[in-house]
């Protein structure tokens, strides 16, 4: 069973940054796993934020090019998010999940496994 933990969420004001940690527990070397970003803000529905499964190969959503950044350290078993020029409309509970072998960006829930999520909101 993979375990998946997210970290640093926070609040933050507009225009401001923020770096969001996803770490889990894989088996399999972790190199092996496409790891997602989603995001569930208030009265929506979770929306795919980025990917990232071999060490290049990213995808992200139209509303966050250019300002966030994901990337990842295989020996720490650990992906970042960066965030940057935040607005309020980031405002949600971030999630990571993981996939083993895969595809980015994904259209199926199938086979991941989920964090339980970190809170950013981004007010002043």
């Amino acid at each position: 069973h993979v375990q998946v933990e997210e970290s640093g969420g926070d609040l933050v004001q507009p225009g401001g940054s923020l770096t969001l940690s996803c770490t889990a527990s894989t088996p399999a070397g972790f190199d092996r796993y496409t790891v997602y970003w989603f995001r569930r803000a208030p009265g929506k529905e979770r929306e795919g934020v980025t990917c990232i499964n071999l060490p290049t190969i990213t995808h992200y959503v139209d509303s966050v090019l250019g300002r966030f950044t994901t990337f990842r350290d295989n020996a720490k078993k650990t992906v970042y998010l960066k965030m940057n020029s935040l607005k309020p409309e980031d405002t949600a509970m971030y999630i990571c999940a993981v996939e083993l072998f895969g595809s980015c960006p994904s259209s199926t829930e199938a086979n991941k496994f989920w964090g339980q999520g970190t809170q950013v909101t981004v007010s002043s």
